[in-house]
């Protein structure tokens, strides 16, 4: 493949965690004045119509298959991931989603080794993932014990973790339909809303526009929905066309640690010897395991 090609996908795909590292932020900040359910939709609608603007074309139907695929991705990766995600950030840190969020690559290689046979694993692999566990739990008890939080945030964050690499292993196989990614995302923005309806009618979901008259309100907002959401799963499902779900999903690991560092600096939240310790053994268990698998298999390292 052409090497300026693969340099775009890795360059769309650290922006793009860039900009994520920081969602967590403004959406714990929404989160005093709208529900996560609102949040959700809101911001699902606001990505979905500015797609729409960008790229008002729409993919006909070809088979059963192929639009379970794109069923599957909206569910996965928009309506669970999202409401996993948000549920979280209001149980726990935004430090800890985003830390948590790094286990996301090993699921990621596990799945596509099952279902899209991408690459071999090896015991090292699950050693350095059995490692990274150890700092996932360091995380939970810091929450839950030193700031006294409800554990089920950290299990949100991670359910958040496990949805996103099932839409990462979809999006490689939607990638070879050879759609317009613009149009293919929002097709999966469509489906994620769908199965959000359900949920909105359980929760007796109503609008709520009083949150907008606030201008921080409102620019978090529209951060979230046209930023964070339209056009990062854009570049993101780019990296993931062009460099693979593998590849692209290693750039979460640089999540945790941005997460943390805006967390501190915006929130005031407090990063402990205990939240560090689990940074730690989380990178370290990355670390081992890639490093096995770049001298072994090369062929995925960046």
């Amino acid at each position: 493949m052409d090497k300026n090609l693969l340099k775009k996908g890795h360059i769309c795909a650290l922006l793009t965690v860039l900009v994520w590292s920081s969602t967590g932020i403004s959406t714990k900040i929404l989160l005093k004045s709208f529900s996560p359910i609102d949040i959700f939709f809101y911001r699902i609608i606001i990505a979905y119509a500015a797609l729409l603007i960008i790229k008002p074309s729409f993919i006909k139907y070809k088979s059963i298959k192929e639009e379970l695929t794109f069923i599957g991705a909206g569910i996965s990766g928009i309506t669970l991931f999202f409401m996993f995600n948000n549920t979280a950030l209001v149980y726990t840190m935004a430090s800890n989603v985003g830390v948590l969020a790094s286990i996301s690559p090993f699921i990621t290689a596990v799945l596509s080794y099952i279902f899209l046979k991408d690459e071999e694993l090896h015991s090292r692999f699950f050693a350095g993932f059995a490692i990274s566990i150890i700092g996932i739990i360091l995380i939970a008890y810091n929450g839950n014990c030193v700031l006294k939080l409800n554990p089920i945030g950290d299990i949100m964050a991670m359910l958040a973790a496990i949805s996103w690499s099932v839409y990462s292993v979809l999006m490689k196989k939607i990638s070879t339909y050879n759609y317009d990614v613009i149009i293919s995302t929002r097709k999966i923005f469509f489906y994620g809303l769908v199965f959000l309806m359900p949920i909105l009618i359980l929760t007796g979901f109503k609008f709520n526009l009083e949150g907008f008259y606030s201008m921080p309100n409102l620019l978090n907002m529209l951060y979230l929905g046209i930023g964070a959401s339209a056009l990062c799963y854009i570049t993101w499902n780019y990296s993931v066309t062009v460099i693979g779900a593998i590849k692209t999903s290693v750039y979460m690991y640089l999540q945790p640690i941005i997460t943390i560092i805006m967390s501190s600096a915006i929130l005031g939240e407090r990063i402990t010897y205990i939240a560090i310790m689990g940074v730690a053994f989380i990178l370290s268990g990355i670390y081992f395991s890639e490093r096995k698998t770049k001298l072994k298999l090369g062929r995925i390292m960046i």
